[in-house]
């Protein structure tokens, strides 16, 4: 299966914490920079083809030196494992919590 990116920088309310979260305008957002959770709804990154929907929980982070802060998400639905990039408006806390556990 081929993989694509399509670029969708959308506002949306995050599923696990409520907050409303906006776009993140240099790239796409696709997890909310306060609690770090996700939502299980694309395939390809942006092709919002993904039938689960489930809630994508933080569980670790890996380190990639060209992308920086990789954010590992499990889907608590299905068990789906994703790596997300971290945004520089993240909350910076999260991510040191995540630096020093991993629950796969």
């Amino acid at each position: 299966m081929e993989r694509r990116f399509t670029e969708i920088d959308e506002e949306f309310t995050c599923m696990h914490c409520g907050r409303k979260v906006p776009k993140l305008g240099y790239s796409c957002r696709n997890h909310c920079p306060y609690c770090l959770y996700s939502k299980h709804v694309d395939q390809n990154p942006g092709d919002r083809a993904e039938e689960c929907h489930g809630e994508l929980k933080p569980i670790g982070l890996e380190i990639d030196s060209k992308k920086g802060y990789v954010i590992i998400h499990k889907c608590m639905k299905c068990g789906m494992i994703r790596k997300n990039k971290a945004a520089k408006d993240d909350n910076m806390d999260l991510i040191i919590e995540l630096s020093a556990r991993h629950e796969m």
